[in-house]
């Protein structure tokens, strides 16, 4: 059996990691791995290959960024070619992101199987390409493998055939404990002075964050006051950091003596970094979904979320872009801790069951 894996951007790395190790281990299976090119910095993209023990990919289609139109046409325009020359028996895309979609459009418009391992999250909140991104993939591919109950919910609310769904877990917390040993013993806290359980953790990157000067300024408001309590470290993504260098955020920033800004790190040093973590403060869904195997409280900074699970069960909680929900949600959170509850089958095997029931389908 060959399967062709899509990736374009640092989460789907993770994911694709674990599912590849699961073929690895079978027998009969063929991987193939292409990289739509969708992150392309070492930071965001080359260094995890490595970290994960991911080989590098057979195909590298090298897309760029680019508006959403622009990136999705050219990944579909790439792939196409790619897709007809390896004539895999499947083609399987993972998360939420513009290959995710081009890919799958491209392999069900020429008849191929498709896989879309993460399929049902649903934000409700259309105005996110991501959401749009997961409506239109999980109503085109023919297999749907499942990380928490909402999202067989919600595709059976969207009248998808239940045949086609499967509820495996979450392949990504598989990845998390694989390297759970190895991201210990990361040097990342001493590089940076940090004692555990001392610090905050900062993500952000959604367009509604850090395109919206008035928003992204509220942030910065309620991280003003947190830096008082806690070192607030702040990873920046290439498209926070350009918009901050252009709005003169960034000025405010540096003004801000207890917060650090730092480049995007790698997933092992990430991972000791968000572990060791008094809280964390992020508009990431995949974070959200670390943080609550790591018991890590977690505020998110949306107004809505599509893994409902890392609230119900997780140390998740949603609290806006407002300066003061974010501030209360944040001595809450601190003065309450979560117990850590693992959802069922965020067990470190979902993507073992991902390759045996594509094994007994294909």
């Amino acid at each position: 059996m060959k399967i062709l894996h899509v990736v374009g951007a640092r989460p789907n790395f993770v994911k694709v990691a674990s599912i590849l190790k699961a073929c690895d281990r079978e027998s009969g299976i063929e991987s193939v791995l292409v990289h739509t090119g969708q992150h392309y910095s070492d930071n965001m993209s080359n260094t995890f290959f490595d970290e994960l023990d991911i080989p590098m990919p057979d195909i590298n289609l090298e897309v760029g960024s680019g508006s959403h139109a622009q990136q999705t046409g050219e990944i579909m325009k790439r792939f196409e070619p790619v897709l007809l020359q390896n004539s895999p028996d499947a083609v399987l895309v993972v998360g939420d992101v513009n290959s995710t979609l081009a890919c799958a459009l491209v392999a069900v418009k020429l008849g191929f199987k498709t896989i879309h391992v993460e399929a049902g999250l649903r934000s409700f909140d259309r105005t996110m390409p991501e959401e749009i991104n997961r409506v239109l993939t999980d109503s085109i591919c023919d297999f749907l493998f499942v990380t928490e109950p909402d999202g067989l919910t919600n595709l059976k609310s969207e009248g998808i055939n239940t045949s086609k769904i499967y509820f495996v877990g979450n392949v990504m917390i598989d990845t998390l404990k694989l390297h759970k040993t190895k991201a210990a013993c990361s040097n990342i806290l001493n590089d940076l002075d940090l004692a555990v359980g001392s610090y905050g953790v900062v993500t952000l990157h959604r367009p509604s964050n850090v395109d919206n000067y008035k928003v992204f300024g509220r942030i910065i408001d309620a991280l003003a006051e947190i830096q008082k309590d806690i070192k607030v470290i702040f990873p920046m993504h290439p498209r926070t950091y350009n918009n901050i260098k252009s709005n003169g955020l960034g000025v405010r920033l540096e003004q801000l003596p207890n917060i650090l800004t730092i480049k995007p790190l790698g997933y092992i040093d990430f991972l000791k970094l968000m572990s060791e973590a008094k809280i964390v403060l992020t508009d990431s869904g995949g974070i959200q979904e670390e943080t609550t195997i790591l018991g890590v409280p977690c505020l998110t900074l949306r107004d809505n979320t599509e893994r409902p699970i890392t609230i119900t069960k997780g140390t998740n909680m949603l609290v806006g872009t407002d300066t003061e929900r974010i501030l209360n949600g944040y001595h809450q959170s601190l003065s309450k801790a979560k117990p850590i509850v693992e959802p069922d089958f965020w067990d470190g095997r979902a993507s073992v069951r991902v390759v045996r029931i594509l094994l007994d389908l294909l």
